[in-house]
């Protein structure tokens, strides 16, 4: 295909994506589930495990393989503004409210499940096709942790938003907890990605790159920002050229995080972490968020789907691998969770919505996992199993948290 072949069907491509998101994502809605669940699901449906399998004539002929980085590159500045604005939402504040219990819930959040998902990819990777041949066991090890400890922190935050949670000791515990919880996660595969060039230098320069830009953003990028937010808060509103400037900022730190070998979407957090709270926050969300979770975002899920075949793992004893991920996945991550906050002194049924929430998985389960086939670590085969395990836990998430905490008394 040529070059303007490619960017008319890339235009096809865009129409037909947001119209099923937005179809399936109401028909999520309507059954009580959050918007991005359906999103997630229209993503399954329109890649080769359903949509491929119905029709695949038309499927190939809607993505042709031509368009495969289109769709790639546009979605990866979707995610890098998307995890920018939930850097922005972290707030460590929330961390020193509920210190104990979050740090109980939080590392219970990671080790069980890390320890789970560590342990089943030592023991399943040698007899089934789960990671590369060039990902050696404890890589393979270290990103399966990772993947099951990972929490769906902005549907998380967005629940808990939309219930009118915010501010209450469940709320607080919940968010401290999670945000506690995906920074850990995306930490250690940090470490994966480093190692995995298998050049010692190539880890050094990632793990002290990444060092370094923490510092920098620190000592500079955050006093520079808050001169911006004071700027912007004077003129009571935020300029194009004030939002361009810190879109810029935005794609210069995950520039520079992705050359030194870790991942785009790291800078971008990092960044976001450093704006000050308050009406500059307020009005990044303001021009961002709309354009990003309904426009940039649901390239994403399309492109987790196309990546998703449901096909390489209906042989029985795939099957029975899935079966196993999800029972780990829940086991270690949303019972260890409502045990851990049940342990602290939070009421039972608070302590068990607490479990519901950490067990979804969501959009950052999807990142991290489409990291991981992009670097080579894990194969297609592993990365369809995650993604059922991600969707699962997730539709699980909001019918158990209204089930448990219909009578529970909020503190």
């Amino acid at each position: 295909m040529s070059t303007f072949q490619i960017s008319v069907q890339f235009f096809l491509q865009l129409a037909v994506i947001l119209c099923v998101c937005r179809i399936v994502g109401w028909m999520a809605v309507r059954v009580g589930q959050p918007q991005v669940v359906g999103e997630m699901i229209a993503g399954v449906v329109m890649g080769p495990s359903v949509f491929g399998a119905l029709a695949p004539g038309w499927q190939a002929a809607l993505f042709p393989p031509e368009t495969k980085p289109v769709i790639f590159a546009v979605c990866q500045v979707g995610l890098v503004v998307y995890m920018f604005l939930i850097g922005v939402e972290f707030d460590i504040g929330l961390i020193r409210k509920r210190m104990k219990s979050a740090a109980a819930v939080s590392i219970s959040g990671i080790a069980a499940p890390f320890v789970l998902g560590a342990g089943a990819a030592y023991f399943l990777a040698p007899h089934w096709p789960l990671f590369s041949p060039k990902t050696e066991i404890w890589e393979g090890m270290l990103f399966m942790g990772a993947a099951m400890a990972i929490t769906a922190f902005p549907m998380l935050a967005r629940i808990i938003h939309e219930r009118g949670l915010t501010g209450t000791s469940l709320g607080t515990l919940a968010l401290a907890a999670g945000s506690i919880d995906d920074a850990a996660a995306w930490c250690v595969l940090a470490v994966v990605l480093a190692s995995f060039a298998g050049d010692p230098s190539v880890a050094v320069i990632a793990i002290g790159g990444g060092l370094a830009y923490v510092v920098v953003v620190r000592v500079a990028g955050a006093p520079l920002l808050r001169v911006m937010a004071k700027r912007c808060e004077a003129a009571g509103e935020m300029s194009h050229g004030m939002l361009g400037a810190t879109l810029a900022l935005v794609m210069l730190g995950a520039w520079f995080t992705d050359i030194i070998g870790i991942y785009a979407v790291f800078g971008a957090f990092i960044l976001g972490v450093a704006v000050p709270k308050g009406f500059f926050a307020d009005a990044l969300h303001q021009n961002l968020g709309k354009m990003t979770t309904a426009f940039l975002l649901p390239l994403f899920f399309i492109y987790s789907g196309l990546n998703t075949k449901i096909g390489l793992i209906v042989a029985p004893e795939l099957l029975g691998v899935t079966l196993l991920l999800l029972v780990l996945a829940i086991a270690g991550k949303g019972v260890a969770c409502a045990a851990a906050a049940w342990w602290t002194g939070e009421p039972k049924r608070e302590a068990l919505a607490i479990g519901a929430l950490m067990n979804a998985r969501g959009l950052m389960e999807l990142i991290i996992l489409n990291i991981g086939l992009e670097r080579g670590v894990i194969t297609p085969t592993l990365f369809t199993m995650m993604v059922v395990m991600a969707v699962v836990t997730t539709l699980m998430a909001t019918p158990i948290f209204n089930l448990v905490r219909g009578s529970a008394t909020l503190r």
